[in-house]
């Protein structure tokens, strides 16, 4: 019976884990009217409790785990205990963090929407027109901010200082929790720290990682400049217990507009003009391509340096074997986490990207212009008699 009794620990946590996630995806109503907020306060308990470190905790806390897992096989070795029992233990830790994980985070998963927070309509599918549509909108608007930004000799976006940046994270969450009235925003902003060994994560393709278990949202150093603001604001709001990788990116377009800094509102739209250019890359009807080639076309010289450097950064640096192995990693977590989507979540900012355009950009210039253009005392427009 000895020999099982880590098995038996595994399993009661993988159950409790199971049970927790299955009673939040069949409530989620109710679990929403309480569990966000709790697991809010816990997450700005524990940013408070390890920023007392410029480090990232968590990775140091990894660090021992794998010094103990280490010394507990020597120390099976020379005791000769027995391997099935020993990784049963193992397991129950496995089990026993995941479960932690689960019920301090991870049911945000199940929880409304950010679309549903900020009183977003999403439209699924939606057509070429209004795809392209926004797509120029974000261009123009990334053309514009480009100019405004700091670069180099060779035209590029200026390199900063990482601590500089991210102290300037907070002010678009403040603007969004208290101009626009978005209580879901209403989290930590304390300042992201720097992700440590960052030239292994930047092999890797990983840009930056929230610790739900220390409360640390961390940022790849390695980050392009005009991508750093969109990333911190990104890893930030899953901070804010805003789980789902496609609400955490449009968090990020949100929080980096609302921001007074040129350098995070160039940010915002630069990533909203490549995830909503590349979803149109994908389509390959007549009227697609012929959209992509006008939006193309009307890219500034700014605009394209820095999509250019940006593409061929990440093609000099990732190790194509190593991103495979850190994608399949990810996919798994985000799908077991209760996202089907998995890392095409990350993708799917598209479809609300869209539909903000929609209602917040298209709905009110041609309500005005309606609005402008309609005489009910013009007789070409109504009949008088």
């Amino acid at each position: 019976m000895k020999y099982w009794r880590g098995y038996i620990t595994a399993a009661i946590f993988a159950l409790a884990t199971w049970g927790l996630m299955q009673f939040a995806e069949a409530h989620s109503s109710l679990a929403d009217m309480v569990y966000p907020y709790v697991t809010r306060l816990i997450q700005d308990f524990l940013a408070e409790w390890s920023s007392g470190v410029d480090f990232c905790l968590w990775q140091m806390l990894a660090v021992l785990l794998g010094v103990l897992f280490l010394a507990s096989i020597v120390i099976m070795i020379i005791l000769r205990w027995n391997v099935f029992q020993w990784f049963g233990w193992v397991l129950a830790c496995g089990c026993t963090l995941f479960f932690l994980h689960t019920g301090i985070y991870g049911l945000n998963q199940y929880c409304s929407s950010l679309a549903e927070d900020i009183r977003l309509t999403v439209q699924t599918g939606c057509t070429v027109t209004e795809l392209a549509e926004a797509t120029t909108y974000f261009r123009d608007m990334a053309n514009q901010l480009a100019t405004q930004v700091e670069r180099d000799a060779d035209g590029s976006v200026a390199e900063q200082d990482f601590a500089s940046i991210a102290e300037l994270a907070g002010d678009g969450f403040e603007t969004l929790t208290y101009e626009y009235h978005y209580a879901v925003f209403a989290g930590s902003t304390l300042p992201v720290k720097e992700l440590g060994w960052a030239d292994m994560y930047t092999a890797m393709g990983i840009t930056g990682v929230t610790m739900p278990l220390t409360g640390e949202a961390a940022v790849n150093p390695n980050t392009p400049t005009v991508a750093l603001p969109f990333t911190m604001c990104h890893e930030m709001s899953h901070r804010m217990c805003i789980a789902q990788e496609r609400d955490a990116n449009l968090a990020a377009y949100l929080a980096c507009t609302a921001n007074s800094d040129p350098l995070y509102q160039y940010s915002g739209y630069f990533m909203a003009f490549r995830y909503c250019y590349n979803a149109l890359a994908t389509v390959t009807t007549t009227t697609a391509v012929t959209a992509r080639q006008e939006i193309y076309a009307g890219i500034s010289d700014e605009l394209m340096q820095d999509l250019t450097d940006y593409r061929e950064y990440y093609r000099s640096v990732q190790d194509e074997q190593a991103v495979s192995v850190a994608n399949s990693v990810n996919d798994t977590y985000i799908k077991v986490s209760g996202d089907d989507s998995g890392t095409n979540s990350y993708g799917e900012v598209t479809d609300l990207l869209v539909s903000w355009h929609i209602q917040n950009i298209w709905l009110p210039a041609h309500q005005e212009a309606d609005d402008e253009g309609f005489d009910p005392l013009d007789k070409n427009q109504v009949d008088l008699g």
